[in-house]
């Protein structure tokens, strides 16, 4: 491999074959050891071994010399500062008492034109008013390196950040004084508003005794609670289903509530701590005490039960299996349980019928027991109770036990089982919001119902009527006979087969001649004057007649094709 003067020649031009022999032993003469080193640029030795490639510098960069600087990174001649930034309002001098030619229509400086002013638009610029002329700003030119131009904090101002705290705290004590007149001003006893004020007050950060600091801002938040969405739960409007998250962003975290490394050991593949973070505190008032806690309340102990007995049927050959049999699970423990209570109750029957002593098991009086109580009940000379221990009555929210128009009884207390309709029970009447007529109003209404009309004995001079009345009058009796007397074709009666087949003649040959009337469009007068009573065979001839005449399948033969 050629040195770099080899190389540097090679660049330069073509060399004779006699040239190109004496640089090559010139450079194993180099690498022997035996010739000195070639010399760059600024007398630096050259090693002999380096290759081609880096030795021989691009076209680009090459001075006709032998170097390695196209190696090398270029120094800086002067380094940048990181510091270096623009003196924002910094000002050339005082400010022009004129408007100069050339300078800003609208702030009247001369450093700058109309279109790059940053001043508010005036309605009339300094041009034409001649008043309030800003100053000149300063011309900077910072030269700013390659580090300089990518910092993002370059020209940050930490004393600005100052202004975010001191608007803060303004705010907050803005708030920490209307929550005093809050304060103050609270003259209600509701029971909602002070469980609020309590509430507000143990999750805030107390500052001093009397009154606290709160990021949260709870007045805010009341105002939005109803419109928000519940916490660590989020409503999808295209799907309407409602997503729970993992975990409720707003709760302290299991591991933070105890730092105390010997503290309930907390699992973040499972995020569950089996333990109470702070043993010192009661379980019912810290806010977290523990997974086993949890466990061991509400429906979960039955749950557990009803595992273990799955698991002992299970290893005693039973088929039993709560995953994939549940219900079965169920039945088979509840069977067993009032097995067990069955056993319990029958040993218990036998040891004391062996041994007796039941009488010491039976339970003192709650009021012996406890010495006294606050029940107020009142008994008579003989002991029987007068007053409590009566069982309390189901109110709704309607007005109760609230009588109108002189009753005695509410709407509703009253069923009619003949008309089928509801009334007062104290004078048995249907009609709502009527007046209250007392016992005489229930004699009238028994009176008035039709079985009791139907069942009356019949009149005398009744059934008489040979002697036609007017027909107001037959009318009347009309009405009063067929109240009167008893109904037709009930009750337990036997009919007589001449007197049957007679009234069957008769109901024809009545039947054929409103025929032939009805053709003729003709009535005899003198049929429907006459009448008579109806005898049981004429009805059931009657109904015979009539059954035969409107039955639509009593002409039907069944012809076989």
């Amino acid at each position: 491999m050629a040195s770099s003067s080899g190389e540097h020649n090679l660049a330069v031009g073509k060399l004779s074959r006699e040239e190109f022999r004496r640089q090559k032993d010139l450079d194993a003469a180099r690498k022997a050891g035996t010739a000195p080193a070639a010399l760059d640029e600024e007398g630096k030795p050259i090693n002999p071994h380096i290759p081609q490639y880096i030795s021989q510098a691009p076209w680009y960069l090459d001075t006709g010399a032998p170097s390695l600087s196209h190696q090398r990174r270029a120094e800086d001649s002067e380094p940048s500062n990181l510091d270096a930034w623009y003196d924002r309002g910094a000002t050339a001098g005082p400010a022009a008492k004129k408007y100069r030619k050339g300078a800003c229509e609208n702030c009247g400086a001369i450093t700058h034109k109309k279109k790059d002013c940053l001043e508010r638009p005036r309605k009339k610029g300094a041009k034409f008013t001649n008043k309030n002329i800003k100053a000149d700003e300063v011309i900077q030119n910072v030269e700013l390196g390659y580090a300089a131009k990518r910092d993002r904090w370059n020209g940050y101002n930490s004393a600005d950040h100052k202004k975010i705290y001191a608007e803060y705290a303004a705010v907050e004590a803005a708030r920490q004084k209307l929550r005093e007149e809050e304060i103050d001003n609270q003259t209600t006893t509701d029971l909602a508003a002070v469980r609020k004020m309590a509430k507000a007050g143990k999750t805030e950060k107390k500052e001093d005794a009397d009154f606290g600091s709160s990021d949260e801002e709870d007045a805010d938040e009341d105002k939005y609670a109803d419109a928000a969405d519940a916490v660590g739960q989020k409503l999808d409007a295209k799907t309407r289903i409602t997503v729970r998250n993992l975990r409720i962003r707003e709760d302290t975290a299991k591991y933070l509530i105890n730092l105390d490394p010997s503290s309930a050991y907390y699992d973040p593949k499972t995020r569950s701590m089996r333990d109470a973070p702070d043993k010192d505190v009661p379980a019912e008032d810290a806010k977290f005490a523990g997974e086993n806690f949890f466990r061991s309340s509400g429906e979960a102990p039955a749950v557990q039960q009803l595992q273990l007995f799955a698991w002992q049927a299970a290893a005693r050959g039973n088929d039993v299996h709560l995953n994939a049999n549940p219900t079965q699970g169920e039945l088979l423990h509840q069977e067993f349980k009032e097995k067990r209570q069955e056993l319990k109750e029958s040993t218990k029957g036998s040891i004391l019928a062996k041994y007796g002593g039941e009488e010491y098991l039976q339970a003192a009086p709650r009021e012996l027991r406890q010495g006294q109580t606050e029940d107020y009940v009142e008994y008579t000379r003989t002991g029987q109770v007068i007053k409590g221990r009566e069982r309390a009555k189901a109110r709704s929210k309607y007005p109760e036990d609230v009588y109108v128009n002189n009753h005695t009884s509410v709407w509703g207390s009253w069923y009619d089982a003949s008309s089928g309709a509801w009334g007062y029970s104290c004078c048995h009447s249907s009609v709502h919001l009527s007046y209250c007529s007392g016992e005489a109003g229930i004699v009238a209404t028994e009176a008035s119902n039709a079985q009791n009309l139907l069942s009356a004995p019949p009149e005398p001079g009744v059934q008489s009527l040979e002697i036609l009345p007017s027909k107001t009058e037959a009318s009347h009796e009309n009405v009063e006979q067929n109240y009167s007397k008893k109904r037709m074709g009930e009750g337990d009666f036997k009919l007589d087969k001449d007197r049957l087949a007679q009234a069957l003649q008769e109901e024809k040959k009545r039947s054929r001649a409103d025929e032939e009337d009805g053709r003729s469009g003709k009535r005899q007068k003198g049929a429907a004057s006459g009448s008579h009573d109806v005898t049981e065979e004429e009805l059931e001839a009657y109904r015979m007649r009539r059954r035969i005449t409107e039955d639509p399948m009593a002409n039907y033969v069944d012809s076989d094709d």
